[in-house]
C-alpha cells in the first residue's frame, strides 16, 4: 500500500508539474507583511476580490506600526468587501501590533512564531514562509487542495492539518512549496467541487474519482491546463496570460458575418 501511495504520489507530481512548472501565489503583494495580512484577508473571500482591496489598503497602512494603529471603524470599511471584516480587523491590527512589539517589525521566519500572530494557522504560515521566504515547512492545504488530496487518495482526512500531513509523506521536501500552489490552482480551475472538468484532467488515469473518460494524451491535458490557469487569472511563472486562450470560452464571433 505504501509503495502504491508513492508511485501514485510520484505520478501525481510529474503530471501537474508539467502543467504548472512555475506555479505563483494569486495573492499581490511586494513583501512578507503584505502576503500575511492579504492572506489573512482571503478566509471565506476570493483571492481576486483580495486584490482589489489591498493596494488602498497598503496605500494608508504601509507598515505594521501603521495598520496597527489604524482606527478599527475606518480599517473595517476599507476591508469591508472581503467579508467577515469585523474579525478580519481585529485580527490584522493585533498581528500588526504583535509584529511590532515581538518581532521588530518583521515577519517571523519560522512556523512556531508566525502562527502566533492572530488570524494564522499553518495554511496561512505556510503560504508566507513558502512563498515570500522560500522557506519549506509544509504544503499548504485550502479547500481546493483538500478536495484534490481527497479524490486522489493520498489522504482520507478532512481536518487540513492531517490532510498536510499526509501529504507531506507522500511527496518530497524540495516539492512541499510548489506543489501546495499546485493543488490549489488545479483545484481551483479543472478539479472543481461541482462539475469537475475530468475528461481534460491530466490526473484522469491516476485518479479514482474520474467521473469521466480522459480525452488525448495526459500531456495534451497538461498544456489544457496550463492555458485553462493562465487565462483564467491564475499565476504561472513564464507563461503569459495575453498569449493565452481559454479553452473553455465559447468561439469569438469577430470577423463573422450577422
Amino acid at each position: 500500500m505504501v509503495a502504491d501511495k508513492k508511485k501514485l504520489a510520484d505520478d501525481v507530481r510529474k503530471r501537474l508539474t508539467r502543467a504548472m512548472r512555475e506555479p505563483l501565489c494569486e495573492l499581490d503583494h511586494r513583501n512578507a507583511f503584505e502576503l500575511l495580512i492579504a492572506t489573512i484577508l482571503s478566509a471565506q473571500s476570493t483571492d481576486r476580490m483580495v486584490n482589489q482591496v489591498t493596494p488602498a489598503l497598503f496605500a494608508r497602512y504601509p507598515t505594521p506600526a501603521a495598520l496597527a494603529a489604524a482606527d478599527q471603524d475606518e480599517l473595517e470599511d476599507a476591508i469591508r468587501p472581503t467579508g467577515f471584516f469585523r474579525n478580519k480587523s481585529k485580527s490584522i491590527r493585533k498581528a500588526s501590533q504583535l509584529l511590532v512589539d515581538q518581532f521588530g517589525g518583521t515577519v517571523p521566519k519560522t512556523m512556531d512564531e508566525i502562527i502566533t500572530l492572530p488570524g494564522v494557522a499553518r495554511k496561512t504560515g505556510n503560504v508566507v514562509l513558502g512563498t515570500a521566504y522560500r522557506i519549506t515547512t509544509g504544503i499548504t492545504v485550502d479547500t481546493h487542495a483538500g478536495r484534490v488530496a481527497r479524490r486522489l487518495r493520498l489522504t482520507k482526512q478532512e481536518d487540513p492539518v492531517k490532510v498536510e500531513k499526509d501529504l507531506c509523506a507522500a511527496f518530497p521536501k524540495t516539492s512541499w512549496i510548489d506543489m501546495g500552489h499546485r493543488f490549489v490552482l488545479h483545484g481551483r480551475y479543472v478539479c472543481l467541487a461541482k462539475k469537475p472538468r475530468c475528461a481534460d484532467c491530466p490526473l484522469n488515469e491516476v485518479c479514482k474519482a474520474a467521473e469521466h473518460e480522459p480525452v488525448g494524451s495526459w500531456t495534451a491535458r497538461a498544456e489544457r491546463e496550463t492555458a485553462t490557469v493562465v487565462s483564467r487569472g491564475g499565476r504561472l511563472g513564464g507563461t503569459p496570460a495575453a498569449a493565452v486562450k481559454d479553452p473553455y470560452s465559447p468561439p469569438s464571433s469577430e470577423g463573422l458575418s450577422a
